[in-house]
């Protein structure tokens, strides 16, 4: 079980490395010119790696609810 935790961690943690970064929408915020929150579709690997994401997360955190049960 803590295999399968160190697996999914490390898997995650990769994934949200390779998004795209949101760091020039920040920069936008404080210059005040935001469209951060404007509506936009993913699509392509951006949908994929958006929704790897997803189920890693909700892996892990269901992995974690079980080991601490147990």
């Amino acid at each position: 079980m803590k295999v399968l935790l160190l697996v999914i961690s490390i898997l995650l943690i990769i994934i949200v490395l390779l998004q795209s970064g949101k760091a020039e929408g920040a920069a936008k915020i404080l210059s005040g010119s935001s469209d951060l929150f404007a509506r936009r579709k993913e699509r392509g690997s951006e949908l994929a790696m958006t929704r790897i994401t997803f189920i890693l997360g909700f892996a892990f955190f269901i992995i974690c609810l079980v080991a601490s049960f147990s």
